[in-house]
């Protein structure tokens, strides 16, 4: 993809960026339900590292084509191959890009509409931001097929109180958009003809800040929580020192002391 704009559309993910440096990412096999086959993790593995890479890249938004978000793990792909090996390797795929999304300097938007699934659920509580349509629903239910839904529990627990996310995994039950609104697993429920109207709102909230300040402030976020309180607060001051020593937070420190709107560089 060129600086400007550019689309890559071949296999199972497709890949558009725009001038702004937003690059969305979409699934691209609505037959089946965008499930995360092996070949659909390869693929957005490497859309991911090609963010990963691209030092000009603001926000990326995850989304889907046809009627699902996503339906998790392909369970068919699954039981045609009985080996430990290979379901070791399997979610040790699907553990990377997770944790690729985790570690990417630039906020991941979900945009959901219909099911998001099991590992599909996953997808959604791994991202920073999450705007789902009104008909979205979310279950993590690997349970009612006998596979506790341990992978998705990992993110679904560091976004919703631990008993919301419990009866979700013990159950494997729906839940609706307005639920997962109000337990912290999206941010944003719209009518589904408005989610790209809601996406663009965050985008343009986004793209209008400081990628350096973004970037920090992301890996401090998810650094801090992990840790305990006092040494949180050191990491976090340290943080803050450092990006006060970049020339965009000193524009943003004279602006505000001359009462005037800071003027970054675009894109960075």
């Amino acid at each position: 993809m060129n600086a400007k704009a550019g689309a890559a559309n071949a296999g199972l993910v497709k890949m558009e960026r725009d001038a702004r440096g937003v690059v969305r990412i979409r699934m691209n096999d609505p037959q089946r339900f965008n499930a995360l086959g092996e070949q659909m993790l390869d693929e957005l593995q490497q859309a991911l590292n090609q963010v990963a890479a691209d030092e000009t890249a603001r926000a990326v938004v995850l989304e889907a084509e046809g009627k699902a978000f996503c339906a998790g793990h392909n369970l068919k792909e699954m039981a045609a191959r009985t080996e430990l090996a290979y379901y070791q390797q399997l979610f040790a795929k699907c553990s990377r890009v997770m944790l690729t999304i985790h570690k990417l300097p630039v906020p991941v938007i979900a945009r959901v509409q219909g099911i998001a699934t099991a590992a599909g659920c996953q997808l959604v509580a791994q991202c920073d931001l999450a705007v789902a349509g009104k008909l979205a629903r979310f279950a993590t239910s690997g349970i009612h097929y006998g596979l506790f839904c341990a992978t998705p529990s990992v993110p679904l627990v560091r976004n919703m109180p631990i008993k919301q996310a419990m009866e979700m995994l013990l159950t494997g039950d729906f839940i609706d958009a307005d639920q997962a609104l109000a337990q912290g697993l999206v941010n944003r429920v719209v009518a589904d003809s408005e989610i790209d109207a809601a996406v663009e709102q965050l985008l343009q909230a986004i793209v209008s800040k400081p990628r350096t300040a973004l970037a920090m402030g992301k890996a401090l976020v998810y650094s801090q929580r992990e840790m305990g309180i006092e040494a949180a607060y050191q990491l976090a001051g340290q943080t803050m020192a450092a990006n006060m020593m970049d020339e965009h937070a000193q524009e943003g420190a004279q602006a505000f002391a001359q009462k005037r709107i800071p003027s970054w560089k675009v894109g960075h």
